[in-house]
């Protein structure tokens, strides 16, 4: 079993877009991913904290109806 690990915007912004997500956009403070209706709030660090990663993953999981494991992350 896996564990989570700091993740790089970059790497991050792909994993969403194989998760169906669109863009990043320019928003007013950060920048946003679409998926369906929702907005995803995407902060402009060039490296995400394990707690920082794990706070935008629970939204990600409500946005798509499915719990994200850490393994299962690090396959995406």
């Amino acid at each position: 079993m896996s564990r989570w690990l700091p993740c790089k915007r970059s790497v991050f912004i792909k994993r969403l877009r194989k998760l169906s997500f669109e863009g990043p956009y320019s928003g007013t403070r950060h920048q946003f991913m679409v998926y369906g209706h929702h907005r995803l709030s995407i902060p402009l660090n060039s490296e995400y904290s394990v707690p920082q990663l794990k706070m935008m993953l629970k939204e990600v999981e409500s946005i798509i109806g499915k719990i994200i494991t850490p393994d299962w992350w690090n396959r995406l």
